[in-house]
């Protein structure tokens, strides 16, 4: 019986020094990062082959392919967001670190626009991206990459860190906290009007 009561007494003690069970699988980050950007083209779709291109076939084209396409993040179930008819995308509440964002198309099942070193809260702007054929990611002007973490500051400033964004690296810009208000706006491909959002 004393053994017994001596179990008793001393099992939440033994309870409380195993701590809270730690959550197993994917959680939302505490630290969430906006993706966001739009798709130039695919390549091998039409575009450079068709007998008469004029703007308004285009369009209709790009429309036609950028609603047959898909976006997700690999490993991040919990993330909102998605693309528009007009080749835009927004991708809230990724978890930072190493991101592998991933297109699909009825001819492509598989892009991978892989993100290493991503900060926490960052907001990540890839405009023109140019899926291939074989599953790479083209960027039509690297330069145009942005990625931004907000900071007490009154003019953007850029720091010591890099990220790589497709193989590209790019530094990152502290930005006034005024200015990351935009994060969760969807971006404006130019040559196209606002985008009609249709969530996959």
């Amino acid at each position: 019986m004393r053994h017994r009561l001596s179990l008793f007494l001393a099992l939440p003690f033994l309870l409380a020094a195993c701590g809270p069970a730690e959550p197993k699988g994917p959680v939302v980050s505490k630290e969430p990062v906006s993706v966001r950007g739009w798709i130039l083209d695919v390549e091998g779709n039409g575009g450079e082959n068709a007998p008469f291109r004029t703007v308004e076939t285009e369009t209709a084209r790009k429309l036609q392919l950028f609603q047959s396409m898909n976006v997700w993040v690999d490993g991040a179930p919990y993330i909102s967001g998605g693309l528009a008819e007009n080749g835009s995308f927004i991708l809230l509440d990724v978890p930072p670190g190493n991101v592998t964002v991933e297109f699909s198309t009825p001819r492509i099942p598989q892009a991978k626009l892989v993100l290493i070193n991503i900060p926490g809260n960052a907001d990540v702007l890839i405009p023109g991206i140019i899926v291939k054929p074989d599953g790479g990611i083209a960027i039509g002007d690297p330069k145009a990459i942005e990625v931004r973490t907000a900071a007490k500051i009154d003019k953007p400033r850029p720091t010591s860190k890099t990220v790589t964004i497709a193989g590209i690296q790019v530094p990152v810009i502290e930005t006034p906290l005024a200015q990351m208000i935009g994060r969760r706006d969807w971006p404006e491909p130019p040559g196209f009007a606002k985008p009609v959002v249709t969530m996959k």
